[in-house]
């Protein structure tokens, strides 16, 4: 075939193509608000007419024998409805996978438990990856939903709490000061020693209230530093030790020499605290508390036992929430060890604040249970 011959082919089969083009593109803008289904129907029509308006100008250009015309129109006719079936069978298929994703968007946050990834992803690789990456959002969604209602249980059982553990010891207040007042007291002196106690323990549940603001706020400011294990621990125990003894309970244990961590002095002593108030607060009278430190390979480990018989299952997820006891008394005992249940909140998150995590087992049998902390080498 020569050029000129060539060159009309390819002038005639354009100028079919964008006729067909421009009237496709014409009816994709009016059917723009139908679903993909009818976008993807015009993509296929356009193609295929004009192709087959294309091979039909040609086939009259090159003045066919009515036979010879009547095939390659059979042959082109019979191809553009093939591709026209498949076209909207694919059509069909991918508005089904996107109907697919619109139900996994919709499910998104809704907490409805059902997730595309259990069912098998279907479509495309893109569509695939769309649905796994909306599974994703969804899970994460969902566990910050959950979080946040544990959250706010946490609040609302904080106030609750803390009220009745205000509530009391100021009725107690009242009547002691009343007595005194009215010069009933039988022995005064007993009656400010009791009402200094009180105070002494307000005022450290409004401190433990206001260092659980920051905690929770973001703003707790970490002053990090080299510091002796043994030394922490050493101060700790010393400063326990009269709380110990009111209750009857021994403290033990001991730190592995040379063991060293970067931590903020205050916060790091104030953990060590809390777990050893919390051990003696919940052991019975010629009960054992022992604390040990150790270095891990990826930092420090910090252990606190206890002899409080053990932690129900069911309270073990709970038991580092806010102004969670784990037990119905709420009446300070005599030696005032009894808070208001912040002080394990309070650890969590100073010891989160370091990069480090802690958490409870049961010790076997069941005699009691162990606090673990573990804190990096370093705060990052």
């Amino acid at each position: 075939m020569s050029t000129p011959d060539l060159l009309e082919v390819a002038v005639v089969s354009a100028v079919a193509a964008l006729v067909v083009g421009v009237l496709g593109l014409g009816t994709a803008w009016l059917l723009r608000r139908r679903t993909l289904r009818w976008q993807l129907g015009v993509v296929a029509v356009v193609a295929v007419v004009g192709t087959w308006l294309g091979v039909l100008a040609i086939a009259q250009r090159m003045f066919l024998s009515t036979h010879d015309l009547e095939v390659v129109t059979t042959v082109a006719s019979t191809a553009g409805v093939v591709s026209l079936l498949v076209a909207v069978a694919l059509g069909q298929a991918v508005v089904g996978w996107s109907e697919s994703l619109r139900r996994a968007v919709s499910r998104v946050g809704g907490g409805t438990g059902e997730r595309d990834g259990d069912r098998g992803a279907v479509g495309s690789a893109e569509f695939r990856r769309l649905s796994e990456e909306l599974d994703l959002a969804r899970a994460r969604l969902e566990e910050a939903h959950h979080r946040e209602r544990r959250l706010e249980e946490s609040r609302r059982e904080l106030v609750s709490w803390v009220s009745h553990d205000l509530r009391t010891p100021l009725a107690g207040l009242r009547a002691m000061t009343e007595a005194l007042d009215d010069g009933l007291a039988a022995d005064p002196e007993r009656y400010r020693h009791r009402i200094a106690a009180e105070v002494d323990r307000m005022t450290t549940m409004v401190d433990d209230l206001f260092e659980l603001s920051r905690i929770h706020a973001g703003v707790l400011t970490l002053s990090p530093e080299p510091l002796d294990l043994n030394d922490v621990v050493s101060e700790a125990v010393a400063g326990a030790d009269p709380v110990a003894r009111a209750r009857g309970v021994r403290l033990d244990g001991g730190v592995e020499p040379g063991v060293e961590v970067v931590a903020d002095p205050a916060g790091l002593s104030r953990v060590v605290t809390n777990l050893l108030v919390n051990a003696i607060r919940h052991t019975p009278p010629d009960g054992l508390v022992e604390v040990t430190g150790r270095a891990v390979p990826d930092g420090v480990e910090l252990s606190v036992s206890d002899g409080c018989g053990g932690i129900p299952d069911d309270d073990l997820p709970r038991l580092f929430d806010v102004a969670f006891q784990g037990g119905p008394a709420r009446t300070p005992d005599e030696t005032g060890t009894r808070g208001a249940g912040l002080g394990l909140a309070i650890v969590r998150g100073i010891v989160e604040a370091h990069r480090g995590r802690v958490e409870v087992e049961n010790l076997e049998p069941a005699t009691g249970c162990r606090f673990r902390v573990r804190l990096p080498h370093a705060v990052s």
